[in-house]
C-alpha cells in the first residue's frame, strides 16, 4: 500500500469584490476575480495530477479520483494520508480513464461506493464505452482498498474515439441511480433509442431497470434505462432540495447548458442548441424548435461546464438552494441562483463568477459547509472555499 507524505502547502488567499486582486504568502501568489460582493477565504490543500471527481465521507475524509486511475484518501484537514488500491483497471486516453466517485446511500452499513469509469473493448482498444461499478471500500489510517466489482451498467455501444462520456452520478432521495452519458461526439446517438449514449438513465441501485421508467418494454432493451435524452456532454448532475433533478452540459462551439431534468423530455442535441458546430455549421437554437426542452440557462462564449454541486450548508449565507458549476476553459467557479418567472416555472441564472486562472473539474460541499473545488490536469490543487470575516 502506497504511502503519501502530507503535502507542505500553506497558501491561502481571498477573495475580495474587486475587480482584481493579487495575494502573496511566502513564494505563492494568484489573481482571483469576483463578479460579486463575496468576501471569501481560499485555502490550498493537497495537489493532483488529473483529478476529476471528489466525494466526501460521512466523518469529513474525502475520497479523491484521477483519470489516469489512482483513487486518494484524504484527511479531514483535505490532505492525502494515502491511496486506495484494487479500483477499476483504465486505461486514460483523451477524455476517459477513471471519473466520478459516490457513496451508495447505505454506505454507513455496506461501505458501498460507486464508482465510474471507461473500459476498452477487448479485442480493439480503440472502441471504448463508460461503465459504473458499485465496490466495497475498506479503509485504513493510511489508505484502503476495494473489493467486490459489480458492474451495474454500460455504455452501449461501445465506439471509436475518446471524448464525451459524461459518466457523472446522482442518487436521488427515492433512492434510484442517475448516470449521465455522452454521446462520444457522434451527434445522432442523443436521439436514438436503440442507444443509451446521449442520454441520462436512471436505475434501480442495483442496476435492475425500473419498471415506472416512460420508456420501460421489459425487453431488457437500452430504452428501458432512459430518463431523458437529446444530450451532448452532460458533465453535472444534482438534485436540489426539492428534489428536482439539474444537470449541466457542454455545448459544441458555445451554447453550455444548464437544464432542468425532468421525465421522458428531449432535450434537442443535435437537432437544436444554442451553439454551433465547429465547423460552423449553424444549429437552429432552442427558440426555433419549441418541441425540444430548452434550457433553464445557457452561456454564449462557453463555460466548458465541468462538477456541479447545489448548496445546502450555512457556512455561507444567502447562498442556500444555488448552484455551483466547474468551468474549464472559463476557468472559474460560477454560482447559479434558481427563483420562478410569473407563471410559477423554474427559472435559472448566473449571479456570481469567481477566477484565479485555473481550470475547475469539480466542486463538492463539506460537512461544515465549506465548498471545496478541484483544479485539472496537472498540479491541480484542492481548494478549500470560506467566508472571510476580515
Amino acid at each position: 500500500m502506497t504511502r503519501f507524505a502530507l503535502s507542505a502547502l500553506t497558501f491561502s488567499a481571498i477573495l475580495l469584490a474587486t475587480p482584481f486582486s493579487a495575494f502573496a504568502d511566502d513564494h505563492s501568489a494568484f489573481k482571483i476575480k469576483a463578479s460579486d460582493k463575496a468576501s471569501l477565504k481560499a485555502s490550498v490543500l493537497s495537489d493532483f495530477d488529473s483529478a476529476w471527481a471528489m466525494t466526501v465521507l460521512p466523518d469529513g475524509h474525502m475520497l479523491v479520483t484521477e483519470k489516469t486511475g489512482e483513487i486518494w484518501l484524504l484527511g479531514t484537514d483535505g490532505k492525502k494520508l494515502g491511496q486506495i488500491i484494487n479500483g477499476p483497471e483504465v486505461m486514460a486516453k483523451g477524455q476517459g480513464g477513471l471519473g466520478d466517485i459516490i457513496l451508495h446511500p447505505d454506505f454507513e452499513e455496506t461501505g458501498q461506493v460507486y464508482i465510474s469509469y471507461v473500459e476498452r473493448d477487448e479485442n480493439d482498444d480503440t472502441l471504448s464505452g463508460a461503465a459504473v461499478t458499485l465496490m466495497t471500500l475498506s479503509l485504513t489510517n493510511d489508505g484502503g482498498s476495494l473489493s467486490g466489482d459489480d458492474v451495474v451498467w454500460r455504455q452501449s455501444p461501445k465506439v471509436l474515439g475518446n471524448g464525451h462520456y459524461g459518466h457523472r452520478m446522482a442518487v436521488s432521495p427515492d433512492r434510484h441511480l442517475f448516470i449521465t452519458s455522452g454521446e462520444r461526439q457522434k451527434f445522432s446517438p442523443a436521439q436514438n433509442m436503440s442507444m443509451n449514449l446521449g442520454k441520462i438513465v436512471r436505475l434501480n441501485l442495483d442496476g435492475t431497470t425500473p419498471e415506472d421508467n416512460p420508456f420501460y418494454t421489459g425487453h431488457d432493451g437500452t430504452a428501458d434505462q432512459i430518463w431523458t435524452l437529446g444530450h451532448r456532454n452532460p458533465l453535472g448532475i444534482a438534485f436540489d432540495a426539492d428534489g428536482k433533478l439539474w444537470a449541466q452540459e457542454m455545448g459544441p462551439k458555445h451554447g453550455d447548458e444548464l437544464n432542468l431534468i425532468q421525465r421522458s423530455k428531449n432535450y434537442g442535441y443535435p437537432f437544436v442548441s444554442n451553439g454551433d458546430h465547429y465547423s460552423g455549421v449553424e444549429i437552429p437554437d432552442h427558440d426555433e424548435m419549441p418541441i425540444f426542452e430548452a434550457p433553464k440557462t445557457s452561456w454564449t462564449p462557453a463555460i466548458s461546464p465541468g462538477g456541479l454541486m447545489i448548496y445546502n450548508g450555512d457556512m455561507f449565507d444567502g447562498w442556500q438552494g444555488d448552484a455551483f458549476i466547474g468551468g474549464l476553459s472559463s476557468k472559474a467557479l460560477i454560482r447559479v441562483s434558481f427563483g420562478e418567472d410569473d407563471k410559477g416555472n423554474p427559472t435559472a441564472e448566473e449571479t456570481g463568477r469567481y477566477e484565479w486562472d485555473k481550470r475547475i473539474r469539480e466542486v463538492e460541499q463539506g460537512p461544515d459547509g465549506a465548498i471545496y473545488v478541484l483544479e485539472d490536469k496537472k498540479g491541480g490543487r484542492l481548494i478549500k472555499l470560506e467566508p472571510h470575516d476580515g
